[in-house]
Parts: C-alpha cells; structure tokens; sequence
C-alpha cells in the first residue's frame, strides 16, 4: 500500500495567510538559514568597523596590510550571506513552508547584510580615495545613506508586491526581479572592494577610479528602486535539465571565477547590472491604442 506525500502547492494553497498562527509559524531551516545570513552580515559589519579603525591607528594610511585583511573578511561574508539568502528561499519553495514571518525575518536580516554593511563600505572605503575632492568628501556619507535608502526601499516593495494578503488566488507567472535585487547590489559593491584591494596590492593608483565610483554607487542605488527587470533564477532546482554546451560553459565561468576571483566577480556583477538595463531598453514599447479618424 502507498502513501502518496502532498503536493508542495497544494499544502501552501491550503494555508490561510489571514491565519495569524499560520502566517507567524517559525518552520526551522529556511528560518535557520535566514539566521546565518543575519549573522554573516553582522560579522561584515565588524570587519568594516575594525578595518576603519586599522586605518586610524596607522596614522590615517588607506589600505594597510591590516584594514586589508578586514575588508577582504567583510567581503566574503557578504558573500557567504548570500548564499544563505538563496538557499532558505529555496528551502522555504521546496518544501512547502513559506509564511509571513520568514517573508519579514528575511528582509530583517537583508537590511544587514545587504544594506548596512555594503553602505559602510562604501563609506569607508570605496569613497576614501576620493578624499581628494572636496565635493565627494563632503558629500560622501550621503552617497553611503542613498545606497541604505533605497535598499531598504526595494526590500519594502519586495515584501508588499509578493504579499499574499494583497493577491489572494492570483499568481504572478512572472519570476523576473522588479528592480536590481538587493543582494546583486551588495554584490557589486564587495566585488568592487575585493577588486579596490587587489590593485592596491599591485601598487596601483586608485585616484582614476574617484570621478567614477560615486556615479557607479547612484547607478545602482537607483536601480534597486527601479521598475528594470532582472532573472532572479527561481526556475533552476535540481529537476532542471541543460545541454552539454551551457554546462560546460558554466564549468568554464566558475573556473575563472576561481583563477581570476578579484576580475571576474566584478566583471560577473557589473555584467548582470547591465544585462538588465539592456533589455529594459531593448524591450518594445507598448502600442498606443489611437482613436479613429473622424
């Protein structure tokens, strides 16, 4: 005799979001990765905190040897945090146990990792070497709280656009991201660190990329808050299917992530932001509905 388990759908379907005990129900390891992303972004602050001060005991240099190291920590733990962000939503889809509260608990913890860690980098370091201009040191900070603002924004808007109060039966068939997601943009931001830090091991100047970082950061705070739409790649799970020749390209990319981390990161972010932007523009335009001559 079997047993047939219930269908993922079915069981989410049947779960009352007005329920107050339904919405608020805590199931363990979505909630659980949601906690690990919380406490990357938590350490990452940290590093940020100890790599500012590493730079003012050293008598103010930009990059020693030890903010180096506290950057780089931050770094992959912002990373690490988006790893985390992606498997308790996918856990969550998997098994059927979404609710109101992991919605909540995980823009909570995003707010941390992807927009106050990412927004003390950008005040700490990648703002610094233009500490030469008097205009983007002066206004430096606000660049920082622009980035802040509009990733809390574009968390807001997630929560209430996927809210199931607000749509009842209906299902949105499009599984684009409306807007740069916040997690890509905190990407983008500790790519530009990692890459910010392997120039200056080389000995590069960093004074060429003042006049562009602080448009760079606009861009994408602006585009968290946009209406451009970005794959979130929700489709792919372990049921999807590929031919021989996007696997073995896959297995080339990750292979020069690995060999070139610092260039194709950066390259890899920069080219996601764009890809969006591209097709955004490239899209038709909607006809307009003319009136009969008379």
């Amino acid at each position: 005799m079997k047993f047939l388990r219930p269908d993922p759908e079915d069981l989410a379907a049947r779960e009352d979001p007005y329920n107050v005990t339904q919405a608020s129900r805590i199931y363990f390891l979505p909630n659980l990765m949601t906690a690990g992303n919380l406490f990357c972004g938590f350490v990452a602050v940290i590093h940020c905190i100890q790599a500012r001060l590493a730079e003012t005991v050293s008598t103010g240099e930009y990059l020693n040897q030890s903010s180096s190291g506290h950057y780089t920590q931050a770094v992959w733990f912002i990373f690490g945090a988006a790893a985390f962000d992606t498997l308790d939503g996918r856990l969550a889809r998997m098994g059927g146990r979404e609710s109101l509260f992991g919605a909540e608990f995980d823009s909570l913890a995003d707010i941390i990792s992807f927009g106050i860690a990412p927004a003390l980098m950008v005040f700490f370091l990648i703002l610094s070497p233009t500490q030469g201009y008097e205009l983007f040191r002066n206004i430096g900070w606000f660049i920082g709280f622009i980035y802040l603002l509009c990733a809390a924004v574009r968390l807001a808007r997630f929560n209430v656009i996927t809210n199931p109060l607000l749509h009842g039966e209906k299902k949105d068939t499009n599984k684009d991201f409306v807007g740069l997601p916040v997690p890509a943009a905190a990407a983008t931001v500790a790519s530009l660190v990692l890459f910010l830090i392997h120039l200056a091991a080389m000995d590069k100047s960093l004074r060429l990329w003042a006049l562009a970082l602080p448009p760079l950061m606009l861009l994408i705070a602006v585009l968290m808050v946009s209406t451009v739409r970005y794959p979130s790649g929700k489709g792919v799970d372990l049921q999807t299917r590929t031919r021989l020749q996007p696997f073995v390209l896959f297995l080339v990319f990750v292979g020069l992530v690995v060999v070139f981390k610092e260039v194709a990161l950066l390259c890899s972010c920069l080219g996601y932001i764009f890809f969006g932007l591209i097709r955004h523009w490239r899209r038709p335009a909607r006809p307009r509905i003319q009136a009969n001559p008379v």
